[in-house]
């Protein structure tokens, strides 16, 4: 195994639970400090939710050699030897190396920060929030910074998620974001509505703006983030524009890479062309369920759900991994965030012909103490009525209501067939009308127009 988080370990457990030491040994190689353990929990640490770092750990490295894994850490493979079957892998502490051989690979190196290359991004006062240890010297940042000024350059889930951080902790907040809008999954109307919320909470919204360096002071620490044309002072920048595949390793071992750079694997999660050598989590690409085509998605529910897979397989069982909706949630204070299935400019990259509806409503019942609004968007293709994507922005009991598409996109349902849905209703959970469902009623109406 070559990585010691979700995709990695999971396998690995996977594995041992089908197989005994006696039957397969296992060895795993792991660069950091910490294994198995959240990254999607690292906002909520820095912010203060989670009090303790180790609450973010599922199962430690002794847990998991309790187990008979021979979980190697602080231990890099930096060769994938294909013909050989081997890998060569170097202490990290000490630099010494050494091959070790394999029967069965699998590659769960996951995803590195994007860290743009211009002056100023490496200076103290600037993070990333990857792994544990970022968390831990950013939190060592915030805890020795006189200055309140953050700076939070992206504005995907990272850094919505970041800003809630750095707020909570009482710093000003500004965003500095490349696109028109935030949240960049979303369509820009969605996304708009995601702008106004955060300045109703006391973040400062900079959209369309390009981050062109870091000013940094006498002291080289940082000191302001420049655009094109102006300065944001920061006493502290967190960087959340993203990911891109961890698959150097797999590129220069000759493995077969996708258009997102995530390594290509069947539906065993078996990397293409090699028998014994599988894959998964945030390095991979994944079918796409709605548009047919690959994608890359860095969520530790695939990345776990990969793991099990592979961990069958590898034990001389049978699983597969059909492919992905493209579900995620998120939240900046008290907003939820949610989206499900392809965007409008998925669906046109796919082909597709599509109508779209946009309703509010709320939580719950109207006249029920409480009741939080949301806005709804719903797009079907235009001939079939088949439901292709759910976008949700609002406050409590927003987010989760886009599991009710997801399920809905897996089933292959249209917003027709969606309307009947047989939803729970009480007045403390919902209106006689789910939102997601007043909003199929409203597209139905529209691909029904389109078609008549």
């Amino acid at each position: 195994m070559i990585g010691g988080d979700a995709a990695g370990m999971s396998a690995a457990s996977q594995a041992r639970r089908l197989k005994s030491a006696e039957d397969l040994e296992i060895v795993a190689f792991e660069r950091g400090h910490f294994t198995s353990f959240s990254a999607c929990g690292i906002p909520y640490w820095v912010g203060g939710d989670v009090p303790d770092r180790d609450q973010l750990i599922a199962r430690t490295a002794e847990e998991h050699r309790a187990r008979d894994i021979d979980l190697r850490m602080r231990t890099e493979v930096v060769e994938i030897d294909v013909a050989g079957g081997r890998v060569r892998a170097r202490a990290v502490d000490s630099g010494d190396e050494y091959w070790t051989s394999y029967d069965k690979l699998v590659i769960a190196t996951g995803a590195r920060p994007i860290r743009p290359d211009m002056p100023g991004f490496d200076a103290p006062g600037v993070h990333g929030v990857q792994t544990l240890d970022d968390g831990q010297a950013l939190i060592d940042t915030l805890t020795r910074t006189r200055g309140r000024r953050a700076v939070v350059v992206g504005a995907g889930y990272i850094g919505v998620e970041m800003a809630e951080a750095l707020i909570n902790r009482g710093y000003e907040v500004t965003v500095v974001n490349r696109g028109s809008e935030p949240m960049s999954t979303l369509d820009p109307d969605m996304g708009r509505l995601v702008h106004e919320a955060m300045e109703g909470l006391g973040i400062t919204m900079v959209d369309a703006a390009e981050v062109t360096k870091i000013l940094t002071g006498e002291d080289g620490r940082v000191r302001a983030v420049a655009t094109e044309d102006t300065e944001y002072p920061a006493d502290v920048v967190v960087l959340g524009i993203g990911v891109r595949p961890e698959t150097t390793l797999a590129k220069a071992a000759g493995l077969p890479l996708g258009d997102h750079g995530g390594l290509l694997t069947d539906l065993a999660m078996r990397v293409r062309g090699h028998e014994n050598i599988w894959a998964g989590g945030d390095c991979v690409e994944v079918l796409d369920l709605v548009s047919g085509r690959e994608r890359h998605i860095a969520l530790g529910t695939h990345a776990n759900k990969h793991g099990q897979v592979i961990g069958t397989n590898a034990a001389g069982g049978y699983a597969t991994f059909p492919g992905v909706v493209g579900t995620a949630v998120s939240k900046v204070c008290d907003l939820e965030i949610a989206r499900t299935g392809l965007r409008e400019k998925d669906a046109h990259r796919a082909g597709l012909q599509y109508v779209t509806a946009t309703i509010e409503s709320t939580s719950r019942a109207g006249y029920y103490p409480d009741a939080s609004a949301m806005t709804v968007k719903m797009l079907a293709e235009r001939r079939t009525g088949r439901l292709l994507g759910v976008q949700i922005v609002g406050r409590e009991g927003a987010g989760k209501r886009v599991d009710i598409a997801a399920v809905a996109l897996t089933a292959g349902m249209t917003v027709e067939q969606m309307t009947s849905l047989d939803l729970g209703y009480a007045p403390p959970f919902s209106p006689v009308w789910d939102p997601v469902l007043v909003a199929a009623r409203k597209a139905a109406k529209a691909v029904n127009a389109g078609t008549s």
